[in-house]
């Protein structure tokens, strides 16, 4: 559950360079919301594989 809170964090985070991003046009938030999505795809990636490990190892 850790994890999950991790990835709402950095959906939070990514959500204010992203409103900078394409309202204000900042681009150096650009950069730094790619950097976030980046995070959160491998924090999610994590994420999935725990779950398909906890989901095998309950079927035992």
């Amino acid at each position: 559950m850790a994890k999950f809170a991790q990835l709402k964090s950095l959906i939070a985070n990514a959500e204010q360079d992203a409103d900078k991003f394409y309202n204000n046009d900042n681009h150096a938030a650009g950069t730094r919301l790619r950097n976030s999505l980046q995070q959160i795809k491998k924090v999610a990636q994590e994420i999935r594989q725990e779950v398909s490990e906890l989901k095998v190892s309950s079927k035992k």
